[in-house]
């Protein structure tokens, strides 16, 4: 019989799962990377099972190691609202920011500021698809991504139009262009499945973007998700990759825009319509706050695109009205 599992053993698991990389995860820890090592082999001790594949060159999730994710962030929220409870402290908030550096990063990042007394904890899932489940059983609060069709008990506000970028190596063609005209892209073999934004939200847009083009993705493989997988990706396929515009730096790439027509990705902030915290009040501010400092897209549909059925009348950022309070847009 394994044995009981470790709260503080759990917490550590889980930052290496979302970070798949022992030293960043010791970072965001505040502990020594060796003591963190020790940690989680101590953890696949007393659950008896393998959590972690690790090489030189990166670290992956075994199928174990996933079950015990998703019911580690369980077992971990419920630790800690409990703990909040007792006390009499207010709940903290969850929020599914996708990838770090994306622009819900941006808004959260924004929020904190807004309201430093609540507490915000990020996640990184794979998009809406996947975290609304886990939006609807109350084990996270918010979520990212292209808005969720006809889901009861959920509301959703749009967040940004973001355009979409392509990642080439420098040594590329294409990269001496200032912007790079989507017709270009034919026969480039463009990956889609890269990046921590590359959700199925994401891939289902990037397809019909590409299709009446013509243009062909790179062959089939399993998402790369995280910084560091990306650019390891980058540098084993050695060609173009689409992404956000806000996608952090990559070493030996650059970002170039797409023009003819400029493809946009609509981003909407989702969340439990019975939902009421000044976390997610918060939220809501610094969505408006930080519309002004998107970059402008045309307004002429002609030089835009967006994936159908956000291009079928979905409104553009504006005016929401959230607990009584009046937004602007």
């Amino acid at each position: 019989m394994p044995e009981d599992l470790d709260i503080r053993l759990l917490r550590h698991f889980v930052v290496v799962a979302e970070e798949l990389h022992f030293s960043r995860a010791a970072r965001r820890l505040f502990v020594a990377q060796q003591a963190l090592s020790r940690d989680v082999r101590r953890l696949e001790e007393r659950a008896g099972v393998r959590l972690l594949d690790r090489t030189t060159r990166r670290v992956v999730l075994t199928p174990a190691g996933q079950t015990l994710l998703v019911r580690a962030r369980e077992l971990l929220a419920l630790h800690d609202t409990t703990l909040r409870e007792l006390h009499g402290e207010p709940r903290s908030l969850t929020v599914d920011v996708v990838g770090a550096g994306l622009t819900p990063a941006l808004v959260l990042a924004a929020a904190r500021r807004i309201a430093p007394q609540v507490e915000f904890f990020a996640r990184f899932h794979t998009g809406t698809d996947d975290a609304v489940p886990h939006v609807l059983a109350e084990r996270l609060d918010v979520t990212f991504g292209r808005a969720p069709q006809h889901v009861d008990g959920l509301r959703h506000r749009p967040v940004r139009q973001e355009p979409v970028a392509v990642l080439l190596p420098g040594h590329h063609p294409l990269a001496e262009l200032d912007a790079v005209p989507l017709h270009a892209l034919r026969g480039a073999g463009v990956c889609i499945r890269a990046g921590s934004h590359a959700t199925p939200g994401w891939e289902h847009a990037m397809l019909q973007l590409l299709a009446p083009f013509g243009i062909d993705v790179a062959g089939a493989h399993p998402h790369v998700h995280g910084v560091d997988e990306l650019a390891q990706h980058f540098v084993d396929r050695n060609g173009p990759i689409l992404v956000m515009s806000t996608q952090p730096a990559v070493p030996g790439g650059v970002l170039r825009p797409i023009v003819q027509p400029i493809p946009l990705f609509p981003w909407a902030m989702t969340w439990r319509a019975d939902a009421d915290h000044p976390g997610l009040r918060a939220l809501h501010v610094a969505v408006d706050e930080l519309a002004p400092d998107w970059p402008a897209v045309p307004d002429d549909p002609r030089d835009t695109w967006l994936p159908e059925p956000e291009s079928g009348g979905a409104s553009k950022p504006g005016a929401i009205t959230i607990a009584g309070v009046a937004r602007r847009g």
